[in-house]
């Protein structure tokens, strides 16, 4: 039995704790200004499901900026971080197809009668005026330049258009119709200078009274003619007999060996590649067909030259067209000649 000293010790002890355990602390109280806290509905964040350990380096990212991140190099980062690498499309197992002509005809003739050589005079060049339209069984027929620019793609077109609206801005409409004109003579008188200079074959090419543009004109050209020899046609008129399409060449003569069907084109700009002469091949291309079905000229052609020739007198680009290559832009200028003849119907 436990004795009452004892007994008294213990009960004085869980006084003590008692007092310990429940005596009231100091703690702050904070009022809430509003009474509906807890009867509202919470908002849900849009934003909460977003997993923010897999864009915490994008949101660091931003908000440490000092400058603005919408630079190419910060757009291709932050896409690569969202998207992943770019995955290239594959190309298509096959190629477009490519259009042909329909009615597929020949760029050399065949059938030509090519006459014995000592019945023609091969030091004087062919020139042949374009026939009168009474003499013409079909009446007027169409030039290569007329079809060429009747069928102009709307790439071409529209950037044609873009630079004369800009000169236009630039001169004004008059000052436009002045800088045409002018270009036109300069062009004009070029080639009557190369007319003489092929002729005559004159060492002298510059003249005192050249022109500051005509001197640009010849210095440029001056390393192509020393590669022309044995002229056998200039200034002179092709009709294709079975197309029904004519035009003027501008000489046909030897270049390095191959006879062609030379073009000579004045240009303000650097044309250093042939695909930057738009669709000069194509009209030497017609000349060159038109040439091999006409009779009135004892030969026959399968290449061709473009010389592109600069006014400030920087050497001139010769563009030579061996037989595949004027093959290639043959089958190019069907395909436009097919497209004038269309066009053509639909208006009558």
């Amino acid at each position: 039995m436990l004795t009452m000293k004892t007994l008294h010790l213990i009960c004085r002890n869980c006084r003590g704790m008692a007092n310990v355990l429940f005596q009231p602390q100091h703690t702050p109280v904070f009022l809430s200004t509003s009474c509906t806290a807890h009867s509202r509905k919470k908002k849900v964040n849009g934003y909460e499901n977003i997993d923010q350990e897999k864009y915490a380096n994008l949101v660091r990212m931003v908000t440490s900026s000092k400058t603005s991140c919408q630079t190419p190099e910060r757009i291709f980062e932050e896409d690569s971080f969202l998207y992943g690498e770019v995955i290239k499309s594959k190309a298509p197992s096959q190629e477009p197809e490519t259009r042909v002509p329909r009615n597929h005809s020949l760029m050399y003739n065949s059938n030509k009668v090519i006459l014995p050589a000592e019945k023609t005079d091969p030091n004087i060049p062919v020139k042949i005026s374009l026939p009168a339209r009474d003499q013409m069984a079909d009446g007027r027929l169409p030039s290569v330049t007329r079809i060429l620019q009747q069928t102009m793609p709307m790439e071409q077109a529209f950037y044609l258009e873009r630079w004369k609206q800009r000169m236009i801005m630039e001169l004004g409409e008059e000052g436009f119709i002045e800088y045409t004109a002018a270009v036109f003579s300069q062009g004009k008188q070029f080639h009557a200078r190369l007319e003489d200079l092929l002729v005559s074959r004159d060492d002298n090419i510059h003249r005192p009274e050249d022109t500051d543009e005509l001197s640009g004109y010849l210095a440029s050209v001056e390393h192509v003619l020393s590669d022309v020899s044995e002229l056998r046609t200039l200034e002179s008129a092709v009709l294709h007999s079975e197309l029904k399409y004519l035009g003027i060449v501008d000489c046909v003569a030897y270049y390095r060996g191959k006879l062609c069907i030379i073009e000579w084109k004045t240009s303000e700009k650097q044309k250093p590649h042939i695909q930057r002469t738009f669709d000069n091949p194509l009209q030497v291309a017609a000349y060159v067909g038109a040439l091999n079905h006409d009779v009135n000229y004892n030969f026959q052609v399968d290449c061709g030259l473009v010389v592109v020739v600069y006014k400030d007198g920087s050497p001139a680009h010769a563009h030579f067209m061996d037989p595949e290559l004027c093959t290639y832009y043959w089958d190019k200028w069907l395909l436009r000649l097919e497209e004038y003849k269309e066009k053509k119907e639909e208006k009558q």
